[in-house]
């Protein structure tokens, strides 16, 4: 099985979104990469077998999610939802909670990395339960001020670096998440 690895941009100041959801230039990186920033999208794009996100980070619109990541993609939910196919990628809906939602993702991921790209309160759960490998934070240069943090209520979580590249625009930092 490949590692389960959380995948977010954040501000310097821990915000993953503003205070009223907005993305305050945080993803501007992904859509105009340069330096480091295009190899580091390549190696998502090409080592993620399956991805994990919370229904916000889903949506409600019918077509709404749309993803350049043609994997399986497992949303955590609370209520059962059969299996949709947008765009040639299918969204599993898992209600069991993470660890089944972690399971299921990694029965579709084979050997490649499991993503959780959706969600702070998602990759808080995961990190609380131990069932991430690894943390990939795209520390993007840009103070937010509020919103939502992605490491609030975790608890001490060690963490061993393992690499940091830097861009025009953003600092791609990873960890080994120690168990």
């Amino acid at each position: 099985m490949g590692l389960v690895s959380l995948d977010m941009a954040m501000s310097l100041d821990g915000f993953v979104s503003g205070p009223d959801g907005e993305d305050g230039g945080l993803h501007d990186w992904y859509f105009a990469p340069a330096g480091h920033a295009v190899a580091v999208i390549d190696e998502l794009i090409t080592g993620i077998g399956a991805m994990i996100l919370g229904r916000r980070a889903f949506g409600d619109e019918p077509d709404g999610f749309e993803t350049p990541y043609k994997v399986p993609h497992v949303v955590i939910t609370h209520r059962a939802r059969p299996t949709i196919q947008r765009a040639g990628v299918e969204f599993i809906f898992v209600h069991q909670g993470i660890a089944a939602a972690v399971a299921q993702a990694q029965a579709a991921a084979g050997a490649k990395t499991v993503c959780v790209a959706g969600g702070a309160s998602i990759a808080q759960q995961m990190l609380r339960a131990g069932l991430l490998d690894q943390i990939q934070i795209h520390l993007v240069p840009v103070l937010l001020g509020g919103g939502l943090r992605l490491f609030d209520q975790i608890g001490v979580v060690q963490l061993e670096q393992t690499r940091v590249l830097a861009s025009p625009g953003v600092t791609h930092l990873q960890y080994r998440v120690v168990k």
